[in-house]
C-alpha cells in the first residue's frame, strides 16, 4: 500500500480530457430518453410482481396512503410545492377508477396511473449534471479550502493567497489508485465507500477528480438538498436524489432501475452500500442489497444485449477515515436510542445549516487533522479480484469468465433467485474488503483502548450503565492505558503483516507520540471530548457516548475478544 507521503506528490492527468466525452455528460444530454427508459423498465418490473388487477390496486393504494402520511407528517423544504395537491389528485383518480370496475378501460387507466407515479419519482431522482457547474464547484472547493488551509497554518492575512499548503496535505488518497484509473478505461466503475458523514459525498467527489477520473453519478439523501451550500455541490457533482422517507415498492424499483440503466450506459457510479451513515461508528457489516442487486442485473443485461462485447462492471470498495465525525454525537445517540429504547434519552445534536457546515470546515483546517481515503482492488460483480485488463480470477488464481455465471443452456438468462445469491456473495466480499483496506488511526485505537479498559474495570455493568459512569471512575492511569494500547497495537501489526488491515503513517512513531496524537485528534471538534489528558497526565473522557462511537471503528478485527 502506498504511503501518505508518496501519494501527496502524485498528479493525475484526466483519463478523458474532453468533458463532452464524459459518460455522465452523455447521459445528461440524453436525459429525456434516459428517463423514458427508466420509466418503461420500472413499469415492466412492477407489472411482473403485481400481475393481477387486484395486486396492482393494492400497491397503488398502499403507495398513495404512505405518500399522504409523508406529506402530512414529515414534509421537507426541498419537496415540490404541489406535493400535497399532486398526491391528493391521484387518490381521487384511483377512487374513481376502482369505483367503476366494469369500465373496459380500467386496466389501461390503472397502468397510466402507475406510470404517472413512476414518472414523478424518476424525474425527482434525476441528476442535473452540468459541466460548467462542475468546473466551478471543483475550482471553488480547491481554491476555498486551500486558502482556508493556508490561513490556519501560515501567519498573517497574506496567507490566504499562499500556496504553501494544498488539499493533498490534508487528504491522503492511498491504495489501488493506478489500478482504478486503468479499469475506468476498460469498463464501468462502481465505487462503494463506507459512510460516516454527510460530507462524504463532497469528499469522494473531490477524490474522483483528484484521480483524474470523469465525474460519477451517485445517490445522495434528498434531505441534504435542504441545505443551500450542500445542495449546490450535490447538483454540480452529479448527485441523484434518494428519498429515504419513501419505502413503497414503486419508489424503490424506480431508484434501482435508475441505477441499473445508468450502469448499462457505461456511466460510472457511486453509492454508499450501507444505505445511510453508520450511526454506531462501526465499519458497515451488512449492506443494503437493493442497489447492489442493480449492479448484478446491469451486468447480466450488458452480457445479454452486447454478446460480442465484454462490457464489464467493476466494483471498487473504498474506506474513509476521519479522526472525528461532525455528526458523531447525534449519530451515536440515534443508535443508542434505537438499541436501548426507553433506557436511553437522546438529545439532537444534528447540524442542518450551511453556517454549521462552514464552521465545521474552519475547525477541521484549524486543527490540522487529516482524512484518509483508501481505494481497494477492483472486483467483478461476483466479488472476484480483477487484473488491470479486467480479467477475473478466483481465490486460487485461476482465470474465470463472469459471463458464464449468467448462462443457462449456453444462453444468458434472467434468474432472480440466482442473482439474489450473487448479490449476497458480493455483499459479503465487499464487507470483508472494507475491513482489509481500512487504515488504523491513532484516534480510533486510543478510543478503543480506553473504552475496553473501562469495560474490564466494570464487568457487571451493561453498556447503558457503563455510559453513565461518574467522572471519577472514568480516569485511567497513563501507564495502564499505555500497556493496553501496546497490546492492541501489536495485535493489529500482526494483522497488518498479513494484509488484513492498513496502517496510517502516523502509527509508525514512538508509542507515546502515537498515543498523544490519538488523544489529541479523536473527536477534536466536539464540545465535550471523547478523550483528554488530565493535569496529572492520565487519561479520561468528557463524553462516554462519543468515546463508544469512535471505539466502534476498531470492531471486527477480533480485538474485542482478546483478554
Amino acid at each position: 500500500m502506498q504511503s501518505d507521503e508518496s501519494i501527496r506528490q502524485e498528479r493525475y492527468k484526466p483519463i478523458i480530457p474532453a468533458p463532452r466525452k464524459w459518460p455522465v455528460v452523455q447521459l445528461s444530454k440524453n436525459s429525456k430518453q434516459f428517463i423514458e427508459e427508466v420509466i418503461d423498465d420500472t413499469f415492466d418490473r412492477i407489472k411482473e410482481v403485481k400481475s393481477t388487477r387486484e395486486e396492482l390496486i393494492e400497491e397503488l393504494e398502499t403507495t398513495l396512503y404512505r405518500e399522504k402520511l409523508r406529506v402530512k407528517r414529515n414534509p421537507w423544504k426541498v419537496d415540490p410545492p404541489d406535493d400535497s395537491e399532486f398526491w391528493a389528485g391521484l387518490r381521487s383518480e384511483l377512487a374513481s377508477i376502482t369505483g367503476n370496475p366494469d369500465d373496459p378501460a380500467v386496466d389501461e387507466k390503472l397502468d397510466e396511473l402507475l406510470k404517472t407515479i413512476i414518472s414523478r419519482y424518476a424525474n425527482e431522482i434525476l441528476s442535473k449534471f452540468k459541466p460548467s457547474s462542475y468546473r466551478f464547484a471543483r475550482s471553488f472547493v480547491k481554491t476555498g479550502f486551500t486558502r482556508l488551509l493556508n490561513a490556519t497554518h501560515v501567519k498573517g492575512w497574506s496567507a490566504l493567497w499562499s500556496k504553501k499548503y494544498t488539499l493533498n496535505d490534508q487528504l491522503h488518497i492511498v491504495g489501488e489508485t493506478e489500478h482504478i484509473r486503468t479499469l475506468a478505461q476498460k469498463g464501468t466503475i462502481v465505487l462503494l465507500p463506507t459512510h460516516f458523514s454527510n460530507l462524504d459525498s463532497i469528499l469522494i467527489g473531490w477524490v474522483i477528480h483528484s484521480l483524474g477520473l470523469p465525474p460519477f453519478i451517485y445517490g445522495a439523501g434528498l434531505n441534504l438538498f435542504n441545505i443551500g451550500i450542500i445542495a449546490y455541490f450535490m447538483n454540480s457533482l452529479g448527485a441523484y436524489k434518494v428519498d429515504r422517507r419513501k419505502k413503497n415498492l414503486i419508489y424503490i424499483e424506480t431508484l434501482k432501475t435508475y441505477s441499473n440503466v445508468a450502469l448499462q450506459k457505461g456511466v460510472h457510479s457511486l453509492f454508499f452500500p450501507g444505505g445511510t451513515r453508520a450511526r454506531s461508528g462501526h465499519i458497515e457489516k451488512k449492506l443494503k442489497r437493493g442497489l447492489l442487486g442493480s449492479v448484478i442485473d446491469a451486468q447480466r443485461i450488458n452480457y445479454e444485449k452486447f454478446p460480442e462485447e465484454n462490457r464489464k462492471i467493476f466494483v471498487v470498495p473504498v474506506t474513509i477515515n476521519y479522526h472525528f465525525t461532525l455528526e458523531a454525537p447525534a449519530l451515536i445517540n440515534d443508535y443508542l436510542k434505537m438499541m436501548g429504547q426507553e433506557r436511553f434519552y437522546v438529545e439532537n445534536d444534528e447540524y442542518a445549516t450551511s453556517y454549521k457546515i462552514l464552521k465545521f470546515l474552519v475547525k477541521f483546517f484549524t486543527k490540522g487533522s487529516s482524512i484518509s481515503v483508501s481505494i481497494g482492488k477492483g472486483m467483478d460483480v461476483l466479488g472476484n479480484y480483477v487484473d488491470d485488463d479486467g480479467h477475473s480470477y478466483d481465490k486460487n488464481g485461476q482465470r474465470i469468465y463472469t459471463r458464464e455465471y449468467f448462462m443457462h443452456d449456453k444462453k444468458i438468462e434472467r434468474d432472480d433467485q440466482r442473482d439474489a445469491e450473487y448479490t449476497k456473495i458480493l455483499s459479503e466480499k465487499v464487507v470483508k474488503e472494507f475491513h482489509k483496506i481500512n487504515r488504523v488511526f491513532s484516534s480510533h485505537l486510543a478510543a478503543f483502548t480506553a473504552f475496553k479498559i473501562l469495560q474490564k474495570k466494570h464487568p457487571k455493568l451493561d453498556l447503558y450503565n457503563l455510559l453513565r459512569l461518574p467522572d471519577e471512575d472514568q480516569v485511567i492511569p497513563y501507564e495502564e492505558f499505555k500497556k493496553e494500547f501496546i497490546f492492541y497495537l501489536n495485535y493489529l501489526k500482526e494483522l497488518n503483516e498479513k494484509d488484513e488491515v492498513g496502517f496510517a503513517s502516523h502509527m509508525n512513531q514512538d508509542v507515546d507520540k502515537v498515543i498523544k496524537h490519538g488523544v489529541d485528534n479523536v473527536g477534536m471538534y466536539h464540545a465535550k471530548r471523547p478523550l483528554i489528558f488530565t493535569k496529572s497526565g492520565d487519561i479520561t473522557s468528557e463524553n462516554l457516548n462519543t468515546l463508544f462511537y469512535y471505539h466502534n471503528r476498531m470492531m471486527g478485527y477480533g480485538l474485542e475478544d482478546l483478554k
